[in-house]
């Protein structure tokens, strides 16, 4: 009796902590909830992570703190499908830009304007799309990514798509697969949002006109040259820090270059 006891108050335990550490949360524009964090005071800076990963992964990295630090009231969400966000499995939940949608429902929520924005690999990515959606992004940083993803069928994407719908069916990601499964990620909606990815034209990006800062670790090639991106964003420009696609964005180097930008 005492264990069965023992294992309940363990159980309540941690049910009232995952409670607890899911807030705060913010309902957004089709009743999904959105779970964010937010440090520091001063100029809204919102960060966006990449895929098979949660806003946990900012706090790993220098660049947060740094962020808080140098005068920049930071946050971070987890996208849905992601973290402590609800993760909904249908196509219409990830369609027509909806994590896009909660970004600037989430800022608008908050009395935020006038924001900066940084987005790594995946989160590059939403970066490039909210540019062209709301007119309230102040600068941007982009990292760990190519103009790549302008391509509507660009074979990172669809490839991924199919990895997690369809087992075995690349062999060269199912080390990916293995890890988003035993990180506890929700694959459905993982696949989601490999299926409906924001696509950010060539055109759309020639358009832009805010200052935009490309980012990329000297051994980093997981999706292609960021030159590219460079070239297709006016004005923009690349800075090279130290390390992979996995590890650039943890560098102080990273952090000493989205600082300085967002400072100017």
């Amino acid at each position: 009796m005492k264990y069965f006891f023992l294992v309940a108050g363990l159980l309540f335990s941690g049910l009232v902590q995952a409670q607890t550490t899911r807030e705060p949360l913010f309902t957004s524009f089709d009743g999904t909830k959105i779970h964010y964090d937010i440090l520091g005071t001063g100029k809204p800076v919102v960060l966006l992570h990449g895929f098979i990963s949660t806003s946990e992964s900012w706090k790993r990295a220098e660049v947060r703190q740094a962020l808080a630090d140098a005068g920049f009231k930071v946050v971070m969400l987890d996208l849905r499908g992601n973290g402590l966000s609800d993760k909904p499995h249908t196509a219409e939940a990830y369609r027509d830009n909806a994590e896009l949608k909660d970004v600037i429902a989430l800022m608008q929520h908050l009395g935020l304007k006038n924001y900066d924005v940084v987005g790594y690999s995946r989160g590059a990515i939403l970066a490039a799309k909210l540019l062209t959606m709301d007119k309230q992004v102040h600068k941007a940083v982009m990292g760990g990514i190519s103009v790549d993803f302008s391509d509507p069928n660009w074979y990172r994407r669809k490839n991924f798509h199919e990895a997690l719908i369809k087992p075995g069916s690349h062999p060269e990601l199912q080390a990916a697969v293995d890890y988003a499964k035993k990180s506890g990620a929700d694959t459905v909606a993982l696949a989601r949002m490999q299926e409906f990815q924001p696509v950010t034209s060539r055109a759309e990006l020639g358009k832009i006109n805010v200052p935009v800062l490309v980012v990329n670790g000297d051994k980093d090639t997981d999706n292609g040259d960021p030159q590219t991106l460079v070239d297709a964003i006016p004005g923009s420009r690349l800075v090279m820090v130290p390390g992979d696609h996995g590890g650039a964005m943890r560098t102080p180097e990273f952090a000493k270059a989205v600082v300085a930008f967002l400072t100017k």
